[in-house]
């Protein structure tokens, strides 16, 4: 795996919200921005990572949005699932064209569509330098993807979570409602939960705090910064 000595994680999953494929549209997907993150994920790929990735499905539908509107959520979180493989298909067909080599792993069974879920091919994957998209969440209502990506991260053995936003880190308010907001560049698990830092939901920042993996807040929008971040530059917040 050429490249990968010099990195400072050799195997990490990428989280991206699906609200990010959206761009500037309400829903559905901007294939602009799609194909922009997918040169990004290009350069990533050819300095040897061996990278997971794990996309929302909220430029689509929320299943909790969803019952809050009347529905049954355990339905209504199976059609979130099916939003999280919607993504995933289109960035493996732009990946493809680009010349990435791709998979897509999913945790409700489709194979007409992609590959199940299991994870010493998803392991195998990676060791042969494909890049690896897990979909339809943990399979499970009352799960988000945020859950779901930890997991697999866990699963995978990464070595950091790298979640993708559209802000340059954690910062003490939200920056752009706050000018006063001051950016945070390094943060422990007891300081994020003390001081009540949304970094991800409850369940993946416990999962993430138990098993010491450390998440990396950065700005998805910053060229290169993918590749900064798995080669150990000080990149967003980190937090461990």
């Amino acid at each position: 795996m050429a490249g990968a000595a010099k990195l400072a994680y050799a195997r990490a999953l990428l989280k991206v919200s699906g609200e990010a494929f959206a761009g500037a549209r309400v829903s559905g997907i901007d294939f602009t921005v799609i194909d922009r993150l997918a040169d990004e994920l290009k350069q990533v790929a050819a300095t040897g990572v061996q990278l997971g990735l794990v996309i929302g499905g909220g430029n689509f539908l929320r299943g909790t949005t969803a019952s809050q509107q009347g529905m049954d959520r355990v339905s209504a979180d199976y059609m979130g699932k099916l939003a999280t493989i919607n993504n995933p298909l289109r960035l493996q067909d732009i990946h493809e064209k680009k010349g990435v080599d791709t998979r897509v792993m999913t945790a409700i069974r489709m194979e007409e569509l992609a590959e199940p879920y299991i994870r010493r091919r998803a392991v195998r994957h990676l060791e042969k330098g494909r890049m690896v998209i897990f979909a339809g969440g943990t399979g499970n209502p009352y799960f988000s993807t945020d859950t779901a990506a930890v997991l697999r991260a866990l699963e995978i053995e990464a070595q950091a979570i790298l979640k993708a936003t559209n802000v340059d880190g954690i910062y003490t308010a939200d920056p752009k409602r706050d000018p006063k907001a001051q950016f945070i560049p390094q943060l422990t698990f007891q300081e994020a939960i003390v001081k009540g830092y949304a970094v991800m939901d409850a369940n993946a920042f416990g999962l993430c705090k138990e098993n010491k993996l450390p998440i990396v807040v950065f700005n998805i929008n910053q060229p290169g910064a993918t590749a900064r971040v798995l080669a150990g530059e000080r990149v967003g917040t980190t937090v461990q």
